[in-house]
């Protein structure tokens, strides 16, 4: 073999050595978890982490985030809402809202309307590009949930929302 086809020829890495001297796994896969392998909150997180990833991806056409995804429909199923009855419903941070509201709004999604009954709060609305839109984030989310479905089972999928249900 001459010199340069060695150089062309892919080499296994070397794992690395830990303090020790004894080989490190480099593979994510081998790399042990101990205790973690037992803690519900690792357990959900590393979900919670693949949930977002595939409904970012699946949503990714029409460029909106499991958050305004979540804002879009509670502000649909309860048009007038005020800012604070949605930040508190979804757990968002009142500052947090007020930007996702704003970039909603430049995208013509949702428009906010002063409250008759208190002057310094507004009425959240979806504007009619809005709820077309909003319709069609609730296809593709289904497509998302099909996802789930594929990964997890429609039985545990029902078992986890029933689980997860006094966390709504």
């Amino acid at each position: 073999m001459t010199a340069s086809a060695a150089r062309t020829e892919p080499r296994p890495s070397p794992r690395k050595r830990a303090g020790n001297g004894a080989a490190r796994p480099n593979d994510a896969d081998e790399i042990g978890l101990d205790a973690l392998v037992g803690h519900a909150g690792y357990a959900v997180r590393r979900f919670q982490i693949w949930i977002f990833q595939d409904f970012i991806k699946t949503l990714g056409e029409v460029d909106i985030k499991p958050t305004q995804y979540s804002v879009l429909t509670v502000i649909g199923a309860n048009p007038g809402l005020s800012q604070m009855a949605v930040a508190k419903r979804l757990g968002i941070e009142r500052a947090r809202l007020v930007h996702l509201l704003d970039s909603l709004e430049q995208r013509k999604l949702v428009k906010r309307v002063k409250s008759k009954a208190d002057r310094r709060s507004h009425a959240l609305h979806l504007t009619a590009p809005g709820e077309t839109a909003l319709a069609k984030f609730k296809c593709l989310a289904a497509e998302h949930e099909r996802h789930v479905v594929e990964k997890i089972g429609k039985e545990n999928r029902e078992r986890l929302l029933q689980i997860l249900a006094g966390f709504t």
